[in-house]
């Protein structure tokens, strides 16, 4: 008899699995999305949600414009990374000039409505030369309880053998931190023989997958890649072929369910927000069409929250 139920119960669980989409979202979380509009993100942090991971409903800031207005650097606000640290606490980056000074921005919030003063972090200026810092990333390191900020910066006269290789020659460089108020040295994080800008993280598979654009011009590729390491400061391996199509950046990745996606910006004509998806992290799928983002939405940064945070902005919406 109890082998009886057990097969029953066995073969009930298989069917109601069946039942279920195969790339369901986790219900006891919702996705968010930071962005910023052209020109250049002066009107500060703009915001969408999301239940699926498709569609996407932009969240109005309390006074109309901005949930943060850019105030340090350049005063621009171009590529806002957000993530939320084991305490709860959201800290956001960047950037806040195509130039000098060669800083990026942070600031930190508990509820996405109120910030913390906001603060320009210097981070290459032990090489005066350095022409940018551009669209730092967040990414907390638990096996080490650290941060990770990256972002690509040019220094002229450095990887001369990419230096035709397109407007700039970017490599990918970082700084760890564990409270926000110091910082460990600069040091390079990617090097993978190409100009390379807007890295990200994504840990999958006891892994870490560095999620980068290659920014070479000539020839054009404009592309993303995937690099592996076995710690979230490498070493990275050689970067993979491409897996999207040209003129993408500002990739930013999740898991949804049993898939990943990688959300990018085409910033060419015809201009979109787009994203590809895949189960194995080598066969991926364009679901651009699938997908509906704001109108105008720039290069920003996913991330999944529970469902209260979002309600506690709508509650100050206007």
């Amino acid at each position: 008899m109890v082998q009886t139920l057990n097969r029953f119960s066995l073969l009930l669980a298989v069917w109601l699995a069946a039942l279920l989409p195969a790339h369901a979202a986790d219900t006891n979380n919702v996705y968010l999305y930071t962005f910023f509009r052209e020109p250049n993100g002066q009107n500060g942090l703009q915001l969408a949600t999301s239940t699926d991971g498709l569609k996407w409903t932009e969240l109005k800031a309390p006074n109309g414009s901005g949930f943060l207005k850019p105030k340090v650097g350049g005063q621009l606000m171009r590529d806002p990374s957000l993530q939320r640290g084991p305490d709860g606490v959201f800290h956001m980056v960047w950037t806040t000039s195509w130039g000098r000074p060669p800083v990026f921005g942070y600031a930190s919030s508990t509820d996405l409505i109120h910030w913390s003063e906001e603060q320009a972090i210097p981070v290459m200026e032990n090489d005066p030369t350095a022409k940018n810092v551009w669209a730092p990333e967040l990414f907390y390191d638990a096996a080490k309880s650290q941060w990770l900020i990256f972002w690509a910066t040019t220094i002229p006269g450095k990887f001369p053998e990419t230096e035709n290789s397109g407007d700039n020659n970017h490599r990918i460089y970082y700084v760890t931190t564990k409270d926000f108020t110091t910082f460990s040295p600069t040091k390079l994080l990617y090097d993978g023989g190409f100009n390379v800008i807007d890295a990200m993280i994504l840990p999958a598979n006891g892994k870490y997958y560095l999620v980068v654009k290659d920014e070479t011009k000539n020839p054009v590729k404009k592309h993303i890649r995937l690099a592996e390491a076995a710690n979230a400061e490498g070493p990275y391996g050689p970067a993979g072929p491409a897996i999207s199509s040209d003129w993408v950046e500002g990739p930013s990745a999740i898991k949804i369910g049993e898939a990943y996606y990688i959300y990018f910006d085409h910033y060419v004509n015809p201009h979109y927000y787009g994203g590809i998806k895949s189960t194995d992290l080598k066969h991926w799928e364009d679901i651009s069409p699938q997908l509906s983002f704001p109108k105008g939405m720039r290069h920003g940064t996913v991330l999944s929250v529970s469902p209260d945070v979002i309600e506690h902005i709508k509650a100050f919406q206007p």
